[in-house]
């Protein structure tokens, strides 16, 4: 996977920052600015924030977009907390992917609503992928699902969250299609990308369902045997074959963005909005979410609202595919 560091370059300093628009200066001058990351460091959330700080850091030097971690629940604690206690706040983000929506849907937040927060947002797409150690006997991802057929208790699968999650719902496909009954797969739910990275790479598990950013944060540590795209991936990943190609039909795409409390002032909600907007135009911004291992992908405001709201209805359709029943 060669040797690209992403985590260095993306605390370069931002040298073109002076080309924002006014908006995306304003948003960034706010003192008590904060992204709230629903993870531990080290994983794609993590990044989406890190992502949003650096696009929209002040030129002049003023203070940064404020990283907080809020791990639990795969994005439930954040959720509550936002919801329940900080839901009027101007200038606190929460970093959110289509993951999250997801567990929206599936009734992993409990009784939320798609309207109980304020999106704000989505910058960039990310796809899933299966990787597993660099020094794994598997190859590719049809001698992985034969493993897994063939002695399911022998391999461990670690993903964030539990049966309907969206690293389940990626790997049950493709389970499915190998004639695996995914109920009966072997895994490990853990919180966040960064702690798949690090039980794989300590040998709890022997391969993990994730995404393509998350394993660019992990160069020379793991063979990515699948990603979950239309088309091979431009950069660092263009030798690994899609999950098509390998004669599994799954695509999965995974936005990242960032939501507001659902009384944040319109006029504050609106400040955002334009931020994020102007900011997707830059040049320097593209350059920084390649470097990320991130996609083209723009929706903001109300355009994003009706997205997520046909997501969450498309999310239903799939779980019924595998009879997962919403908690009441």
């Amino acid at each position: 996977m060669g040797t690209v560091n992403i985590l260095r370059n993306l605390l370069l300093p931002i040298l073109a920052l002076g080309c924002l628009p006014a908006a995306a200066a304003h948003a960034a001058n706010a003192a008590d600015a904060e992204c709230l990351v629903p993870s531990k460091p080290g994983g794609a959330m993590d990044l989406t924030c890190k992502l949003a700080r650096k696009a929209l850091q002040d030129a002049a030097g003023g203070p940064p977009l404020k990283l907080s971690y809020l791990p639990g629940g795969v994005g439930a604690v954040a959720w509550h907390t936002l919801v329940s206690q900080r839901r009027g706040e101007p200038n606190t983000l929460v970093a959110f992917s289509g993951g999250s929506v997801l567990n929206l849907a599936r009734g992993k937040f409990g009784k939320a609503s798609v309207d109980d927060v304020r999106w704000v947002a989505a910058f960039a797409a990310d796809y899933g992928m299966i990787a597993v150690p660099a020094n794994s006997p598997y190859r590719t991802l049809g001698e992985l699902l034969k493993a897994m057929r063939r002695e399911p208790k022998r391999v461990l699968i670690g993903m964030s969250g539990t049966i309907g999650s969206q690293d389940w719902m990626k790997m049950a496909l493709l389970a499915r299609q190998a004639g695996l009954d995914p109920r009966k797969m072997r895994f490990v739910a853990l919180e966040g990308g960064g702690e798949q990275f690090i039980a794989m790479e300590a040998g709890y598990v022997q391969a993990i369902s994730g995404d393509v950013s998350e394993a660019l944060l992990n160069p020379g540590k793991v063979r990515v045997l699948a990603v979950l795209s239309e088309h091979r991936l431009p950069g660092v990943l263009a030798n690994v074959p899609t999950a098509r190609e390998q004669g599994y039909d799954a695509v999965w795409p995974v936005i990242r963005g960032v939501y507001m409390g659902a009384d944040v002032p319109e006029k504050d909600y609106r400040r955002w909005v334009a931020a994020f907007a102007g900011m997707e135009t830059q040049p320097e911004f593209e350059r920084m979410r390649t470097q990320a291992g991130l996609y083209p992908f723009a929706l903001t405001g109300d355009a994003l609202t009706r997205y997520v709201k046909q997501a969450v209805a498309n999310y239903d359709r799939q779980a019924e595919q595998f009879n997962l029943t919403r908690p009441h």
